[in-house]
């Protein structure tokens, strides 16, 4: 029995299209190009790192210079002399000689003042700074009568505190007793030209107040200490007065007393 061979089924021929080669070769290209896209800049990096650590610093120095505006580049604007509050050296040496000029010549005017009143006392009273007149008041005694002599009482009237012992103009005032100046005016309340003297006499606080004065006669101030019968002042008739007199006043522990009828009963 003869063999039958099997025929052979021919080769299936493949339907797939070859690549094209002009194809290929664009797809290669564009994986090329996306990898150098990926690749150079990391290298360029990586190459910009070595540079700058080679640069020097005069280098570095001048890419981070600043720049300046010099002043003449800019508009000028004119300051109001009103829209600032700064002072130059020359204004405040200004100032303060303008301050010393005013001084100098305030205390000027006090001294012609002072010089003028002095003048005048002086032309009203001759014998206010005459070198006769005593220093010290006659008599002995812890208390002595502040007038070596008057010419008669003046007439008391309703609310006055004191005893006036009328008398030419210069006669000397003398303290009635050791004590402390407390007062010491030209220019008292009525009083006019005084002074006030505080005492201790026997351990009784006396106070002892000699008014209507003349102008510049005044010996003691406020804070003197004084002994009895020391010349204080001499009489005038300045403050609210009628005619040249010694207003006395005499208070014992804060209250008022007749200054005649004290100096009676103390006096030596």
């Amino acid at each position: 029995m003869s063999k039958r061979v099997a025929a052979t089924a021919p080769a299936t021929r493949s339907t797939s299209p070859r690549p094209h080669p002009v194809r290929s070769f664009l797809t290669v290209a564009a994986v090329a190009g996306m990898v150098a896209t990926v690749a150079i800049p990391a290298f360029a990096a990586a190459d910009r790192g070595d540079v700058a650590e080679a640069r020097t610093l005069q280098q570095v120095s001048a890419d981070d210079a600043q720049s300046l505006v010099v002043a003449s580049e800019g508009s000028p604007e004119t300051l109001a002399r009103g829209g600032y509050s700064a002072t130059t050296p020359e204004e405040i040496e200004a100032a303060k000689a303008k301050e010393a000029a005013e001084k100098a010549a305030k205390a000027a005017l006090a001294a012609r003042l002072a010089s003028a009143s002095s003048s005048s006392s002086s032309s009203r009273s001759s014998s206010s700074f005459s070198s006769s007149v005593p220093l010290v008041s006659p008599g002995s005694g812890t208390v002595r009568r502040p007038l070596a002599h008057f010419n008669n009482f003046g007439t008391p009237y309703a609310g006055h505190k004191g005893t006036d012992y009328m008398v030419g103009r210069g006669e000397p005032i003398y303290a009635v007793a050791d004590g402390t100046v407390v007062a010491s005016s030209e220019s008292g309340p009525g009083w006019g030209v005084y002074v006030k003297i505080a005492h201790n006499i026997g351990g009784v606080r006396v106070t002892s107040l000699y008014a209507h004065m003349d102008w510049g006669t005044r010996r003691v101030s406020v804070g003197d200490k004084v002994t009895v019968g020391q010349l204080i002042g001499q009489v005038g008739s300045t403050g609210r007065a009628n005619g040249t007199h010694l207003h006395l006043e005499i208070r014992i522990n804060n209250g008022y007393t007749n200054a005649e009828s004290w100096l009676q009963a103390n006096a030596g």
